[in-house]
């Protein structure tokens, strides 16, 4: 039977067992190289205050948001694109 993708959908490689994490949307537990890491910052204050107190010299931490998204929440948040057959094996940015 034909394969679909060459690395079967994951970033293993030959190294065996990787963990699993959990989907942040559905609670799906996905393996950690196949499921799809996005970090984002989180503003904790309003953006007109921010840039007032910016003004005044004050720092503002933004820390950050590690989301884990399944194959098929991540293609619902269009953070993943389907591709047709002819692109499937390429590498690169799919944005």
């Amino acid at each position: 039977m034909p394969l679909k993708r060459a690395s079967r959908g994951r970033t293993k490689g030959g190294k065996g067992s990787s963990g699993v994490v959990q989907c942040t949307n559905c609670g799906q537990t996905v393996p950690k190289d196949k499921a799809k890491k996005v970090t984002s910052r989180l503003n904790l204050v309003e953006h007109t205050l921010a840039k007032e107190l910016r003004s005044q010299g004050a720092y503002i931490a933004a820390p950050t948001v590690l989301k884990w998204y399944c194959i098929s929440c991540a293609i619902h948040y269009k953070i993943l694109k389907i591709r047709s057959a002819d692109n499937r094996r390429k590498r690169g940015r799919l944005r």
